[in-house]
Formats: C-alpha cells, sequence, structure tokens
C-alpha cells in the first residue's frame, strides 16, 4: 500500500470515527424520545401487555446500548450495561422473542428519529452509512445480550436451585404486576407465606445439609398443591411464598391446611447418630384480598402483613395456618383523573 493510499485509508476511517460520534450523541440527546415512541408499541406487541414503566426502563437500556453499540462499534458480554440488561429482561421472565421484538422496535424508532436530523438524517449524504451503523449495532447488540444469556443461563436468575421455586426477585416482580393487573379489572387474590419451623435449630443441631435437605424436599411437595399459572416461589432463608390469582378465600386456606398437614406428616426425620425423631411443620399465612376495580394494592405492604400473619401463628403455637380476611390494609380506591 502505497502511502497515499495509506493517508486516503486514515481519513476514511476518521469519517467514519466522527460519524459514529455524532450518531451516537444524537441517540442519546433524544433518548427520551426514542424510549418514549417504542414504549407506545412494545407492551402491546403481544397477547400478554407489559405495565409502561418497565418497558420504560427496558427500554432506556436498550437505547444506551444501541448508542453503545454505535460508538465503539462492539459490545463485550461482560460489560455491566449488558448484565443490567439481562436482570431487567428476567426481572419480569421476558422471553428471548419478546427481547428481540423490543430491540427492532428499539432500532426502528430511533432510525425515525435520526432520518429528522439535519445534519446526518435522511436527506443528508452520510444517511446511508448512518442507517447502516445502528442496524449493525442492533445486531451487535442482541449478539452481546445471547452470550452474556449463555454465560449466566436465564434459569439461574428466575429459578431458586435449592428448592427449584422461582427466586425472591422474581416473585416481587411478578407480585407487583399482578396486584396491579387485579386493579385494573377487579378480582381475588390470595398471599400464602409458609415458613419453615425451628429450621435455624435444625440446622445446628442436625447440620445444615439437613436443612437443605427439607426445602428441597418442600420445594418438590408444594408444588404438587397449585396450578401451573399459580406463583410459588423462595420468598426466604426458610420461607415459600403463594400468589394464588381468582381464588377464593376458604379454597385458599383450605390448600395452605392441605400442605401443611402433609409437610407434618412427611417431612420428619431420624436423627441416626441419637435415633431422635426430629418432626418438620410449617406455620402459615393467608392473606385474601377481594380486589374492586379501580382499587390500588401496595405490594410491599402486602407481603410485610403477611409475614406478621405468620409471625401470629407462630406465637400462637407453629404448625397451624392463620388465616386474614376482609383484607383492606394494602388497598385504597385510586383518586379520580382530573
Amino acid at each position: 500500500m502505497d502511502s497515499d493510499s495509506a493517508y486516503a485509508d486514515d481519513g476514511q476511517g476518521q469519517i467514519q470515527d466522527d460519524l459514529r460520534e455524532q450518531t451516537a450523541s444524537v441517540l442519546l440527546e433524544r433518548i427520551d424520545v426514542i424510549t418514549a415512541d417504542t414504549v407506545a408499541i412494545f407492551p402491546y406487541s403481544s397477547a400478554e401487555t407489559l405495565d409502561t414503566d418497565y418497558c420504560g426502563r427496558l427500554g432506556l437500556r436498550l437505547t444506551q446500548l444501541l448508542a453503545a453499540a454505535v460508538r465503539n462499534g462492539r459490545l463485550d458480554a461482560r460489560d455491566a450495561a449488558v448484565s443490567d440488561l439481562h436482570r431487567a429482561v428476567h426481572e419480569r421472565a421476558l422471553s428471548m422473542e419478546r427481547l428481540f421484538t423490543f430491540a427492532y422496535l428499539t432500532e426502528r424508532t430511533a432510525l425515525d428519529e435520526l432520518a429528522l436530523n439535519d445534519t446526518i438524517g435522511a436527506t443528508s449524504e452520510p444517511w446511508p452509512l448512518v442507517a447502516q451503523l445502528v442496524r449493525r449495532a442492533s445486531f451487535d447488540m442482541l449478539a452481546a445480550y445471547t452470550e452474556r444469556a449463555q454465560l449466566e443461563p436465564s434459569e439461574t436468575a428466575i429459578i431458586d436451585k435449592l428448592t427449584t421455586l422461582h427466586t425472591r426477585p422474581l416473585f416481587d416482580a411478578v407480585l407487583a404486576k399482578e396486584v396491579e393487573r387485579a386493579g385494573r379489572f377487579g378480582y381475588a387474590i390470595s398471599l400464602i407465606l409458609f415458613d419453615v419451623d425451628h429450621l435455624s435449630a435444625i440446622n445446628q443441631e442436625h447440620g445444615y445439609g439437613v436443612g437443605d435437605k427439607i426445602l428441597e424436599r418442600l420445594g418438590i411437595l408444594i408444588r404438587q398443591y397449585f396450578r401451573q399459572h399459580d406463583w410459588v416461589a423462595r420468598h426466604s432463608e426458610d420461607s415459600i411464598a403463594v400468589l394464588l390469582l381468582s381464588t377464593d378465600a376458604p379454597h385458599a386456606t383450605s390448600l395452605a391446611e392441605r400442605v401443611r398437614s402433609t409437610v407434618a406428616e412427611r417431612l420428619g426425620f431420624t436423627d441416626h447418630r441419637s435415633d431422635v425423631v426430629v418432626p418438620v411443620t410449617l406455620s402459615a399465612a393467608v392473606v385474601n384480598v377481594q380486589v374492586a376495580v379501580g382499587d390500588v394494592i401496595d405490594a410491599d405492604r402486602l407481603l410485610a402483613d403477611a409475614e406478621a400473619t405468620v409471625e401470629r401463628a407462630k406465637q400462637l403455637g407453629r404448625n397451624r395456618v392463620e388465616r386474614l380476611d376482609g383484607y383492606s390494609g394494602a388497598v385504597r380506591a385510586a383518586a379520580p383523573s382530573p
């Protein structure tokens, strides 16, 4: 390569670098508009809609990553921003198909916004290269995410390895979504919280391996009592939460009682070092809420009151189910629109 060609290549490279920087800057300057326009379409792109607050957060991450991919020409799957996207996706257990749809809509909206720019827009000379950079960046973004998902399989983000139930972060996200939906359409929900009695003492006296085995067996057993669309999750070290939708109070309480009874019958064990028979029991809370259309439910308060009800079951002797009906502590009527 002669010196004139080298200088020409360097000049072209600098022009492309400058265009990358300019395009990325416009994307970040218009990030709120791009996100809002994308979110206006995306939540309704599937049979199951998603709340706009969540979509807004996810849209911001996607647009930021798109701008980074345009500017840098590539994305590292181990980058913190890709990790943030991975966590956001699994907060709602978003399918790969829906994520790719969101990314495509973000790319399309970004191109629509860039096309209006006076300097690099659709009527400018560099527009074909700008469009190519954005489309390639969208591909790079999804490739980086896919690699990240392979490094940290999605199941580990939503499934507790020991109990094989859903994880607490996923349950919290689901609870917030489902109580909001109950307020839109008006139907009953029930929250059950099971807590293993004296698990800390069992761990101390018989070994943490014994406690883990109890939780493992409990996870297998408890799932048999609930429907596929009920949400069952490990709530804390020694407790399991269940969210039942469109279920009346007597049925929810009956299910909780059946689980409690079965655990008491089947999960006890004998410590073969001492031949001591060790009982395993549950204390449980059932909180039933009849939600009217327009009610607003505080999901955190609902969980806190379930935890308090479990404590009451423990104070009353353990190995029992306490039921809280006519619940209004987390519900208030929504304010009328101005």
